[in-house]
C-alpha cells in the first residue's frame, strides 16, 4: 500500500506552556509543491522545526507520518538519512569547513556511501553548473562571508546534491532582493521532481511569482484556515491575512 510522503494529523505542538500549533492537518505527496503562507508569529517556522525533530518543541497530540511511519521518536539525523531536508531561514556559518567537504559528509551520512573528495566534487560541480553557480563557491567556507542570496542558493545546492524525498524550505525568500529571489526560485524549480515533495513556508506571495505551487495553504494562529490553488496566494497579497483569521466574518476553516 502506497502512503503519502508526508501526512500531518491533528497536530498540536507546544513550546513550554505555550501551544503554538493547534490541530493541523496537512498532506504532501511526491511530485507536489505546497506553499504554506501565514503572518509572522503564526507558527510556520515552528512547524518546520517540528518536522525535522527540533527538541525545543513537544508534540502534545496528533501524528506526523513520513511515508506512513510515525516519526515522533526519530532523531534529526534519522530524519535526514530517511530523505527529509530542511532549508533554514537563517543558515549558520561554519568557519573552516568548505562547502564541498560539508556536502561530502552530509551525503555520506544520507546514503551510507563513503564518497571520495573527487567523486563528491564532480557531483557538486554538476549541480552547480545546473544551478548557474560559480565553481569557486565549492571551496569557500560554509556560509562564511556569504550574502543572503548566496546562503539561500547554498541551501538549494545542498538539496540538489543530497536529493531528499521531502524538502521543507523555511522562509527561503527572507531577506532577498528581487534578483536573488528569482535565482533561488529558479533553483527550487530545477530540483523539483516527480519523486520529491516540496513544502515552501513563506510570509509573502512574491516567491510564488516564480514558483507555481500545486496547493496553497493559509496558516493562521497555528492551523490551516484555507486551502486552494495558486490563486489563493494572489488573494492573500491583495486582502492580507486578517480576512482569514478565525474571528473574521465569513471565514471557514479548511
Amino acid at each position: 500500500m502506497s502512503h503519502p510522503l508526508l501526512t500531518i494529523e491533528n497536530l498540536h505542538v507546544s513550546a513550554g506552556e505555550t501551544e503554538i500549533i493547534r490541530g493541523l492537518d496537512l498532506t504532501v505527496d511526491r511530485g507536489e509543491i505546497h506553499a504554506l503562507m501565514g503572518p509572522n508569529g503564526s507558527g510556520k517556522s515552528t512547524l518546520a522545526n517540528v518536522l525535522l525533530g527540533h527538541p525545543a518543541y513537544e508534540i502534545t497530540a496528533g501524528r506526523v507520518l513520513y511515508k506512513g511511519e510515525d516519526i515522533a521518536e526519530w532523531t534529526p539525523d534519522e530524519r535526514g538519512q530517511a530523505g527529509m531536508f530542511l532549508g533554514f531561514q537563517y543558515p549558520e556559518e561554519i568557519p573552516g569547513v568548505s562547502v564541498v567537504n560539508f556536502l561530502r559528509t552530509a551525503l555520506s551520512n544520507r546514503t551510507g556511501t563513503d564518497y571520495t573528495v573527487l567523486e563528491l566534487r564532480l557531483k557538486v560541480m554538476d549541480a552547480m553548473k545546473e544551478l548557474g553557480m560559480d565553481s569557486s563557491f565549492a571551496d569557500r567556507y560554509l556560509n562564511e562571508g556569504f550574502s543572503g542570496g548566496e546562503r539561500k542558493r547554498n541551501e538549494i545546492l545542498q538539496m540538489a546534491v543530497l536529493e531528499p524525498e521531502l524538502a521543507v524550505l523555511d522562509e527561503t525568500d527572507s531577506g532577498l532582493d528581487i534578483d536573488a529571489l528569482r535565482t533561488v526560485a529558479e533553483g527550487v524549480q530545477q530540483v523539483a521532481s516527480p519523486e520529491r515533495g516540496i513544502l515552501i513556508i513563506t510570509h509573502y506571495q512574491r516567491m510564488l511569482d516564480y514558483i507555481t505551487p500545486d496547493v496553497v495553504h493559509v496558516f493562521v494562529d497555528g492551523d490551516v484556515v484555507a486551502t486552494g490553488g495558486p490563486e489563493l496566494a494572489v488573494e492573500i497579497e491583495e486582502a492580507g491575512y486578517e480576512a482569514y483569521r478565525p474571528s473574521a466574518a465569513g471565514t471557514s476553516a479548511g
